[in-house]
This record gives C-alpha cells, structure tokens and sequence, in this order.
C-alpha cells in the first residue's frame, strides 16, 4: 500500500482551511501581526506551510493574510467584513 503523502498534506491544508472558513470567530481575533504569527493553530497545517501577514499594526484595523501549502492557498482579508477565500493557484 503506498501513500502519498504529498496528497495528504493537502487534504490536511484543505481540512484546515475549511476549519477556518466554518467558523473564523475561532481563529481570527489578533490585536497585531505579532499575535496572528504566535497563533497556536498555524502548527495544524502541513509542515512545509508558509503564512505571512499585514496590518494591524499602530492601530489599523485592517489585516490580511495568505497561508500557502505548495499551491494550495487560504487567504483572510479583515476590514469592515472578514472574507476568506480559498482555492488552488494554477500552475
């Protein structure tokens, strides 16, 4: 039997992305970039995942930020809504 693992490091990304999406009230609440970067749940993506983060900072009340694994992505925009949106880069 031989596993792909590179598969199931999407699915593991996907599930994850879609944590986010059902319920962002759980995930999303930083006072700074600092904090979104010290978020616990960013270790339940893929290792091999990379994030990167603007905004909140000196006051801003805007922030967005893009988790990618390989092509897979997940991005969150926080201004007077949250929108997430996920999806597949092409290639």
């Amino acid at each position: 039997m031989l596993i792909d693992f590179v598969q199931h490091q999407f699915t593991q990304f996907d599930e994850m992305a879609a944590r986010i999406q059902a319920a962002p009230e759980k995930y999303i609440n930083f006072d700074s970039v600092s904090d979104f970067y010290k978020a616990k749940w960013l270790n339940d993506f893929p290792k091999g995942t990379t994030w990167s983060a603007t905004g909140l900072d000196d006051g801003a009340e805007q922030f967005y930020a893009i988790i990618e694994y390989r092509t897979h992505f997940l991005s969150i925009s926080c201004t007077e809504q949250i929108e997430i949106r996920c999806g597949i880069h092409r290639e």
